[in-house]
């Protein structure tokens, strides 16, 4: 049972869209990442995502709208909703969702993380 730093984790890593494991509770992973760029349209058809903005401004696309997450906010996207992450400039994000889960969902690509490091 140990502490975690946030912000000493974040400075371990400088690349986009390449969660790291920071934590894990009943069957829950808590990953950091940094986003910049836009990501790919892609649902999670048994999983629901917890996007919490720790740094910048994340838009969080839908088929019929846009979200704007900022910085101390949270959005969760329900299993089966289809969106696209889109961070203008890099943005430092936590994420809880089942260990289950696969970054890119129903989509598979270059993008895909199925293994991710543990920091």
């Amino acid at each position: 049972m140990e502490k975690v730093n946030i912000e000493e984790k974040l400075s371990l890593f400088n690349d986009y869209w390449n969660p790291r494991i920071v934590g894990e509770l009943n069957g829950q992973h808590v990953k950091l990442a940094k986003l910049k760029g836009e990501f790919i349209w892609h649902k999670h058809d048994h999983e629901d995502e917890l996007f919490y903005v720790l740094k910048g401004m994340l838009k969080m696309e839908f088929r019929d709208k846009i979200v704007e997450i900022k910085e101390n906010e949270f959005l969760i996207v329900p299993k089966g909703i289809e969106h696209k992450p889109v961070a203008e400039e890099e943005v430092s994000l936590l994420l809880f969702e089942p260990a289950s889960t696969v970054n890119t969902g129903n989509t598979i690509n270059e993008l895909t993380r199925e293994d991710l490091e543990r920091i």
